[in-house]
């Protein structure tokens, strides 16, 4: 789900996302990064304000997967004691099966929030094994390599990415990280990216659902509208690691000398 969260407005963002999960009519279901908070933050204080504890913030998703019957994966602003974290979540109907706090901050986020110190998480859920990372964190790639390792069949990327221009025609570098990120590692990627202007911030809006060849199923052309993404898959196509008769990009790596 491309969504255009509002900062400071977590009441409404919140809203925005149930009705997301209940539009979506998925059996997994992938919004932004911050979409209960919004990005664009002008201080640790306006930061703070829209941060919730886990348990919190994760209720109404926990609510509203068990309604559409589904499995939501996304990004909200984590209040712990005294510490912001920029956090992710997978949920279903029982529940947290996962919580992630973004390893990587990208840029203003370092004023606001503290890094996590933990590897994403990779849970079995009735429809496969789903990883978890946020942003930033796919550019690194031992992070995609080692959700694969630990047997990521779908990675769910919450991302808010900026619009940092490019030549007319060409995809936005973010994506063809993330094209790239899949096929090297063989794996689907979601990535839910947010749209619209937040205090003179454009967006990419370059939300898309690869395949493991790292071509893209759905989406992957900017837009700076909402919209939802949908595209049927099967995850066992992710167990298979082999590009050629010979190769394979997991058995292949060559752990004696790296």
């Amino acid at each position: 789900m491309q969504m255009a969260p509002v900062v400071g407005a977590y009441e409404a963002n919140q809203d925005a996302v149930r009705e997301a999960i209940a539009r979506a009519q998925a059996d997994v279901v992938v919004v932004p990064e911050l979409a209960t908070s919004g990005y664009v933050f002008e201080s640790p204080e306006e930061a703070r304000a829209v941060a919730r504890p886990a348990t919190e913030a994760l209720a109404p998703w926990v609510d509203a997967a068990a309604a559409a019957g589904c499995i939501v994966a996304g990004g909200f602003a984590e209040l712990d004691g005294d510490v912001l974290y920029n956090s992710a979540a997978i949920v279903n109907a029982s529940g947290v099966l996962a919580r992630y706090r973004k390893l990587h901050l990208w840029d203003r986020e370092k004023l606001f929030f503290t890094p996590g110190d933990a590897f994403p998480p990779v849970v079995e859920t009735a429809v496969g094994r789903l990883g978890l990372c946020v942003c930033f964190d796919i550019e690194f790639p031992e992070v995609v390599r080692g959700l694969a390792l630990r047997g990521a069949e779908l990675i769910c990327v919450p991302t808010n990415w900026p619009d940092e221009g490019r030549p007319e025609g060409e995809r936005p570098m973010e994506v063809v990280r993330a094209m790239a990120a899949a096929s090297s590692s063989r794996v689907f990627i979601a990535a839910a990216d947010r749209c619209g202007r937040e205090r003179g911030v454009d967006w990419v809006g370059g939300s898309s659902l690869l395949a493991p060849s790292g071509f893209p199923l759905a989406g992957a052309r900017a837009s700076a509208e909402p919209q939802l993404l949908r595209a049927p898959v099967d995850l066992a196509e992710a167990r298979d690691k082999r590009i050629s008769e010979r190769n394979d990009v997991l058995a292949d790596r060559r752990v004696d000398v790296y």
